[in-house]
Protein backbone atom coordinates (compact mmCIF):
# COMPACT_ATOMS: atom_id res chain seq x y z
CA UNK A 1 0.00 0.00 0.00
CA UNK A 2 3.20 2.35 1.06
CA UNK A 3 6.58 2.25 0.43
CA UNK A 4 9.61 4.34 1.58
CA UNK A 5 12.56 3.87 -0.72
CA UNK A 6 15.65 5.40 -0.12
CA UNK A 7 19.13 5.53 -2.39
CA UNK A 8 22.37 7.61 -2.45
CA UNK A 9 24.28 5.79 -0.03
CA UNK A 10 27.86 4.44 -0.71
CA UNK A 11 31.24 4.70 0.06
CA UNK A 12 33.06 7.92 0.54
CA UNK A 13 36.26 9.04 1.71
CA UNK A 14 36.52 11.31 4.68
CA UNK A 15 35.21 15.03 4.19
CA UNK A 16 33.66 13.72 1.39
CA UNK A 17 29.91 14.20 0.66
CA UNK A 18 27.08 12.18 0.32
CA UNK A 19 23.08 13.38 -0.83
CA UNK A 20 20.46 10.52 0.31
CA UNK A 21 16.97 10.57 -1.01
CA UNK A 22 13.69 8.92 0.45
CA UNK A 23 10.72 8.92 -2.02
CA UNK A 24 7.14 7.84 -0.73
CA UNK A 25 4.62 6.38 -3.13
CA UNK A 26 1.28 4.38 -2.49
CA UNK A 27 -1.69 4.89 -0.62
CA UNK A 28 -1.22 8.53 0.59
CA UNK A 29 -3.17 11.10 1.65
CA UNK A 30 -0.57 13.33 3.54
CA UNK A 31 3.01 13.02 4.34
CA UNK A 32 3.49 15.07 8.21
CA UNK A 33 6.64 14.45 9.38
CA UNK A 34 10.09 13.29 7.40
CA UNK A 35 13.21 12.22 9.11
CA UNK A 36 16.42 10.28 8.80
CA UNK A 37 18.12 8.03 11.29
CA UNK A 38 20.89 6.20 11.47
CA UNK A 39 22.46 2.75 12.55
CA UNK A 40 25.97 1.43 13.40
CA UNK A 41 27.07 -1.83 14.38
CA UNK A 42 26.30 -2.92 17.83
CA UNK A 43 24.41 0.67 18.49
CA UNK A 44 20.83 1.59 18.84
CA UNK A 45 18.69 3.32 15.77
CA UNK A 46 19.04 7.08 16.35
CA UNK A 47 17.21 10.27 15.32
CA UNK A 48 19.49 11.83 12.62
CA UNK A 49 17.38 14.76 11.36
CA UNK A 50 13.71 15.66 11.04
CA UNK A 51 11.47 17.88 9.00
CA UNK A 52 8.09 18.49 9.45
CA UNK A 53 5.66 19.32 6.36
CA UNK A 54 5.77 23.47 7.05
CA UNK A 55 10.11 22.91 6.71
CA UNK A 56 10.78 22.72 10.26
CA UNK A 57 13.84 21.02 10.85
CA UNK A 58 15.62 19.15 13.78
CA UNK A 59 19.02 17.59 13.80
CA UNK A 60 21.10 15.56 16.39
CA UNK A 61 23.97 17.67 17.98
CA UNK A 62 26.71 15.30 16.47
CA UNK A 63 25.19 16.40 12.64
CA UNK A 64 24.51 19.90 13.04
CA UNK A 65 26.15 22.37 10.93
CA UNK A 66 27.29 19.39 8.30
CA UNK A 67 23.63 17.98 7.31
CA UNK A 68 21.17 19.42 5.76
CA UNK A 69 17.54 17.98 5.64
CA UNK A 70 14.89 18.95 3.39
CA UNK A 71 11.95 17.94 1.30
CA UNK A 72 10.17 18.34 -2.02
CA UNK A 73 6.37 17.85 -0.80
CA UNK A 74 5.26 17.81 -5.15
CA UNK A 75 7.67 14.76 -5.48
CA UNK A 76 6.74 12.85 -1.67
CA UNK A 77 10.69 12.78 -1.07
CA UNK A 78 13.20 13.77 1.87
CA UNK A 79 16.65 14.51 0.89
CA UNK A 80 19.67 14.48 3.56
CA UNK A 81 22.48 16.21 2.11
CA UNK A 82 25.81 14.59 4.09
CA UNK A 83 29.14 17.11 4.25
CA UNK A 84 32.41 16.48 5.91
CA UNK A 85 31.55 13.06 6.60
CA UNK A 86 33.71 11.56 9.40
CA UNK A 87 34.11 7.76 10.07
CA UNK A 88 31.54 8.03 12.88
CA UNK A 89 28.76 8.97 10.13
CA UNK A 90 28.94 5.27 8.81
CA UNK A 91 26.18 3.40 9.59
CA UNK A 92 22.77 2.46 7.78
CA UNK A 93 20.63 5.09 7.26
CA UNK A 94 16.61 4.70 7.07
CA UNK A 95 14.37 6.88 6.20
CA UNK A 96 10.84 7.62 8.15
CA UNK A 97 7.93 9.49 7.17
CA UNK A 98 4.71 9.77 9.25
CA UNK A 99 2.08 8.77 6.72
CA UNK A 100 -1.94 9.73 6.69
CA UNK A 101 -3.42 7.03 4.73
CA UNK A 102 -6.62 7.41 2.81
CA UNK A 103 -9.48 6.33 4.75
CA UNK A 104 -7.47 6.81 7.86
CA UNK A 105 -8.18 9.11 10.81
CA UNK A 106 -4.41 8.63 12.34
CA UNK A 107 -0.76 9.12 10.86
CA UNK A 108 1.60 5.98 11.33
CA UNK A 109 5.37 5.80 11.09
CA UNK A 110 6.97 3.80 8.10
CA UNK A 111 10.51 2.69 7.73
CA UNK A 112 12.30 2.31 4.58
CA UNK A 113 15.08 -0.17 3.82
CA UNK A 114 18.03 1.45 4.21
CA UNK A 115 20.99 2.44 2.84
CA UNK A 116 24.37 1.68 3.49
CA UNK A 117 27.37 4.39 3.93
CA UNK A 118 30.50 3.91 4.77
CA UNK A 119 33.20 6.34 5.39
CA UNK A 120 36.79 5.89 5.73
CA UNK A 121 40.02 8.06 6.00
Amino acid sequence: QVQLVESGGGLVQAGGSLRLSCAASGNIFNINRMGWYRQAPGKQRALVATITSGGSTNYADSVKGRFTISRDNAKKTVYLQMNSLKPEDTAVYYCNADLLRYGSLYSQGHWGQGTQVTVYS
